[in-house]
């Protein structure tokens, strides 16, 4: 077994057990300091009141994970520091409830720190003026869109592991080590998490932690080497976060459709919409594993190269009809 394969291995032990081990005392502190996601019978329909700050304990692991096997220096030091600032702007929001504008600015501040930092598409497709432009509004998507479609018990956590994930598979045949090392340090406290945070949750991420997250999945991609087997292969990671992009979308549509501002909280989350129709938790945790599967299967050959663009849409758009067709079955 080579050095860094140990790495990876000790990165994602290691982060697994702090987190593991940080999420029942942080449990019990943000009970003891009322910091605690209240029931009101409409959007927030939990029995109880659940403790927030598991996202401090993941990005706390993260931490540990990373301090014992990846140099904190370049790209790897500016991506640390980004999605710090993410956890800082999210446990701001949680305390105090910030108005939706302000949100927005802290996140333009950190996107624009992430684009000076060098997270940036550098691709061959676009000229040179539209790398800047794609890149903000592709970080911005993305961190709002974990940050919207964590309304479920497990479901954020869920999605950020098989993301993870599938960018842990591309890495390895990509052979990008320090890559993979970041990932696993990533994936561990993800993991442990999720034993907390899983249907019934005992603890929430908080917009701490789904802000973090989602800063983190919409920079890593931009430390890969997209075009290596295909021409089109920066647009993998679209593929990767297909569902939470497919739901800030939708969001985004049915909101205005309906007349809301589409930064009001409302129940025309899809997860709403399956449990309304009467899917439990753990079978729409189901429905997601089994998605993400085919997502990561369809981002790994068509990176590769095994399938075409237009084969690739063609999927999209089956992909698509499956998802609008379980929005209306019922149990």
């Amino acid at each position: 077994m080579d050095v860094a394969a140990i790495k990876i291995i000790f990165s994602f032990t290691f982060s697994f057990l702090i987190t593991f081990y940080l999420v029942p005392h942080f449990c019990l502190l943000a009970r003891r300091l009322h910091f605690v996601d209240e029931p009101d019978g409409k959007i927030k329909k939990q029995l109880y009141a659940t403790p927030y700050l598991g996202g401090v304990a993941v990005y706390i692991g993260f931490l540990c994970g990373l301090a014992f096997t990846v140099p904190f220096e370049n790209r790897v030091f500016f991506l640390i520091i980004g999605t710090t600032l993410l956890l800082l702007l999210g446990l701001i929001d949680d305390f105090f409830q910030m108005k939706p504008y302000q949100k927005f600015f802290g996140q333009v501040i950190v996107a624009l720190s992430f684009l000076k930092a060098g997270f940036y598409l550098k691709s061959h497709v676009f000229h040179n003026i539209w790398n800047m432009p794609l890149s903000i509004l592709w970080i911005l998507t993305v961190i709002n869109a974990f940050n919207l479609v964590d309304v479920m018990d497990g479901l954020a956590t869920s999605l950020a592991i098989y993301a993870t994930i599938t960018f842990l598979v591309i890495s390895y045949f990509l052979q990008h080590s320090v890559v993979m090392i970041v990932l696993a340090a990533f994936l561990g406290p993800l993991c442990a998490f999720f034993v907390y945070n899983r249907p019934p949750a005992r603890i929430y991420l908080g917009d701490a932690g789904s802000l973090f997250i989602g800063g983190f999945l919409a920079t890593i991609p931009f430390l890969f080497d997209w075009g290596t087997y295909n021409w089109y292969g920066y647009l993998t990671p679209i593929i990767i976060l297909g569902i939470p992009l497919l739901e800030c979308a939708s969001l985004v549509l049915i909101r205005t459709y309906k007349g809301i501002p589409f930064y009001k909280g409302s129940r025309d989350h899809f997860s709403c919409y399956l449990v309304d129709n009467g899917w439990s938790k753990t079978l729409v945790l189901w429905y997601v594993f089994g998605l993400s599967t085919l997502l990561g299967a369809i981002s790994f050959l068509f990176a590769w190269g095994a399938i075409g663009f237009l084969f690739t849409i063609c999927l999209g758009l089956l992909f698509l009809i499956v998802w609008i067709a379980a929005l209306h079955y019922k149990f």
